[in-house]
């Protein structure tokens, strides 16, 4: 029975990680798209519509350019 949980207890924990690391790989990937864009002279509000990222974070993202 507490094994059990345990073992619930230990996938909701390996569940909850995965998704992170996903959802910060993700974001990842979208700002390195992003300052490709930005290199290649695309309009920053485009590359936040094209990335789903906000105007703030292409703008800063654009100081290292």
């Amino acid at each position: 029975m507490l094994s059990k949980k345990i073992d619930n207890w230990i996938a909701e924990g390996e569940a909850r990680g995965e998704a992170r690391g996903e959802a910060r790989g993700q974001t990842r990937a979208q700002r390195a798209i992003a300052l490709a864009l930005l290199q290649k002279g695309l309009d920053k509000m485009l590359i936040a519509e094209a990335t789903k990222l906000s105007v703030e974070e292409i703008e800063a993202l654009a100081k290292d350019v």
